[in-house]
């Protein structure tokens, strides 16, 4: 899942968002000036990761592209899905999600002092861009993947064309929706049952 699901299922803790939000910008376990409950965030967000990662319904979307972008084809579904939990946002949660995306913005910039340098540079433009509420348009998730695209190419030097895979959306749109909603329900009984134990849920 990409940041979108990732703060959605963070539950109701802002300490738990935090951690759910920067355990990518983090290696390994560097996260011992954090508090206990944003450490449980960083632990959050890997169960989401391997949760999603076994999930046979994912596997099968993920399928669909790997001939076209092998490895990478996760990262795309990742970002795939956040735009079917945009436009079906109004099945999960309470508050719209224009209310959701200020409010995960709020909790990082006031507490933007303890987020890894990466999440500080990348932040204010996800903030000016409104990257969260812009996943239900298919123009932002073109924009999107092309943002992951040239991040590759730069660590890399290899070239994935994974900006490309925008086109695979538009043609699989329906196959791709319907892993979501076939997904997206067991994701969320899987992490509550984690978030019970420490007194939140989604």
């Amino acid at each position: 899942m990409n940041f979108l699901a990732h703060t959605f299922l963070s539950g109701k803790s802002e300490e738990i968002l935090i951690g759910n939000f920067i355990a990518d910008f983090l290696k390994g376990n560097q996260f011992e000036d954090y508090s206990a409950t944003i450490v449980d965030g960083i632990f959050l967000h890997r169960k989401i990761d391997s949760f999603t990662d076994q999930h046979e319904v994912v596997r099968q979307s993920i399928q669909r592209l790997r001939q076209d972008y092998g490895k990478y084809s996760g990262v795309i579904v990742d970002i795939y899905y956040d735009h079917y939990l945009a436009m079906n946002w109004h099945k999960y949660a309470k508050r719209s999600l224009h209310e959701h995306a200020q409010y995960v913005y709020r909790v990082l910039e006031k507490n933007i002092d303890i987020l890894p340098p990466k999440v500080q540079e990348v932040l204010p433009y996800m903030v000016k861009q409104n990257w969260l509420a812009g996943y239900a348009n298919l123009e932002n998730i073109g924009r999107a993947l092309t943002r992951v695209s040239e991040r590759i190419s730069k660590r890399t030097q290899y070239d994935s064309k994974i900006e490309l895979a925008i086109k695979n959306l538009e043609t699989g749109y329906r196959e791709f929706e319907n892993d979501f909603n076939v997904f997206f329900p067991d994701m969320i009984v899987y992490i509550n049952a984690f978030l019970s134990k420490i007194h939140t849920e989604v």
